[in-house]
């Protein structure tokens, strides 16, 4: 990671970038009033602030941001094996929350530091440095829970309506603010330049009460979907003795989630009259730890920390670190020495219960460096049979069809997954591709517009369905579909206009 990066981890935020605060403020304007009026009073659930952000408006909010996200920040990690491994991890936690059908989102950056945070939606972020920090999944899944409960609770939505705003504009720009200062406090000058600067300084972090109410939620989610309840509880703790020992510069999860002993010893208490019941961390939160460590630093700085763990047999988990230094050889190009600890990880994960789709995915990628694109596709599809909800798995076998110009055998497959998946815009990416590999043109742009719309670029989708009219090589019926999607995308974006007007 570069410095500015590593400095400034989602400048989207800080800058507003591409209009991001229009976007978001349209999409409130749709539902909500200019003017609004809050009460000083929070209530025990959040009433009055759902009274104003509904779930529908919060939702459009933190897609609007999380389009952005993906589109602009260059810190966002778009691996799918690591967002599979986190939304599973995170589903299982909101299964067991309050709310256990809601709408979640995980995703990570790439930052060392130790951070998460809740966004508008159900959209959770959490950086690469609290995954490799915490010590079990337990801990992971303690940090997950607690965010996951500042969603259910509407903390974001109470936290803001706490303080009276003229508009809805300034209400976006102090939500926009106070999730800047959750990535870093040093970058939100600029939106909270844009807001009442004394307003957002007040709310760079959650009160004591949010807080508290947190970790209580947060605590029954983990107990219920069966980790270690000591879990939440150590982490906090570790990261309090680090911002200690790192007085200036305390992890930035302390400054935007206050930690104070009471709040510790409270949730150590509650730990204490839980029954014992030891967890075993999940293969892929190994697997997963290790690829991002095969990430970091030069080529041969994650050669060699693995070749030292194996050597001095320093590990938590010798499949973690086979695997992890099969991604380091593979990384340096070194092709056989990653078939070579591949070959380990597979005789290491001979009994079910330790297989991953991870393990595939490696060997799909082996094979596919190696030029050997039939044993890259026999190696996902064989991944699918054992993980067929694998998205890494899904995507590669699709990419793989393409490569191979099997584009028949592929789009049969992506249509298949869009049955299942119909929201899922590298779907439409993949399908626009195998369309294009057979020359239809219409199909082709027909996609890219799905691909388009679905990350809120309703612009760019309107410009590939009129590309679509043109094309000249679809029958009747696909020509009256791209017609009818157009006066519908068209609508859509007449409304979103006369929405910020």
């Amino acid at each position: 990671m570069n410095s500015a990066n590593s400095k400034c981890p989602l400048r989207w935020i800080a800058t507003a970038h591409r209009g991001v605060i229009s976007a978001v403020a349209a999409a409130m304007l749709a539902v909500t009033a200019p003017t609004v009026l809050f009460a000083e009073d929070l209530p025990d659930l959040g009433e009055s602030a759902r009274a104003d952000l509904s779930p529908q408006i919060e939702r459009q909010v933190g897609e609007s941001i999380m389009n952005d996200i993906r589109l602009n920040e260059p810190t966002y990690v778009d691996d799918a094996e690591i967002s599979d491994y986190l939304n599973h991890l995170g589903g299982r936690l909101v299964a067991a929350s309050p709310d256990p059908g809601g709408s979640f989102y995980f995703f990570a950056i790439r930052d060392s530091s130790v951070n998460a945070f809740a966004m508008f939606g159900g959209f959770v972020g959490v950086n690469t440095g609290t995954i490799l920090t915490a010590q079990t999944e337990s801990e992971l899944a303690g940090v997950l829970a607690h965010e996951i409960s500042h969603v259910t609770q509407n903390h974001l939505a109470r936290q803001i309506s706490k303080e009276k705003q003229n508009s809805v504009a300034s209400m976006i720009s102090m939500a926009v603010g106070i999730l800047a200062a959750r990535s870093n406090s040093q970058v939100a000058g600029a939106a909270i330049a844009s807001a009442q600067a004394g307003a957002v300084q007040a709310q760079l972090a959650y009160s004591r009460d949010f807080e508290r109410e947190a970790d209580r939620f947060g605590y029954l989610a983990l107990e219920k979907a069966g980790f270690d309840v000591r879990g939440m509880a150590a982490f906090f703790q570790r990261l309090q003795m680090a911002g200690r020992v790192y007085e200036n510069s305390a992890p930035i999860y302390l400054r935007s989630h206050p930690l104070t002993v009471e709040r510790i010893s409270d949730m150590q208490n509650r730990a204490q009259n839980a029954p014992y019941r030891q967890v075993v961390d999940s293969v892929d939160f190994q697997l997963v730890r290790a690829k991002l460590r095969a990430q970091q630093g030069t080529q041969r700085d994650a050669i060699t920390e693995f070749e030292t763990q194996i050597a001095e047999r320093k590990y938590s988990s010798a499949l973690a670190a086979h695997y992890g230094l099969a991604r380091a050889y593979l990384r340096a190009k070194d092709l056989a020495g990653a078939q070579r600890e591949l070959d380990a990880v597979k005789a290491l994960s001979k009994i079910p219960t330790t297989g991953s789709p991870l393990i595939y995915g490696l060997a799909g990628e082996i094979r596919a460096a190696a030029g050997d694109l039939p044993g890259a596709l026999a190696a996902y599809r064989d991944g699918l049979q054992r993980y067929p909800a694998a998205h890494s798995l899904i995507y590669a076998c699709a990419e793989t069809q393409f490569l191979l110009r099997q584009y028949d055998a592929a789009l049969r497959f992506i249509d298949q997954e869009l049955q299942r998946y119909p929201s899922d815009f590298k779907l439409y990416e993949l399908q626009a591709k195998n369309y294009a590999g057979q020359d239809k043109r219409l199909q082709q742009h027909r996609s890219l517009a799905e691909f388009y719309a679905l990350q809120g670029q309703l612009g760019q989708a309107i410009e590939q369905l009129l590309i679509a009219q043109r094309a000249g090589d679809g029958n009747f019926y696909e020509q009256s579909v791209v017609d009818a999607r157009l006066r519908e995308l068209r609508r859509q974006q007449d409304d979103e206009k006369k929405r910020r007007n």
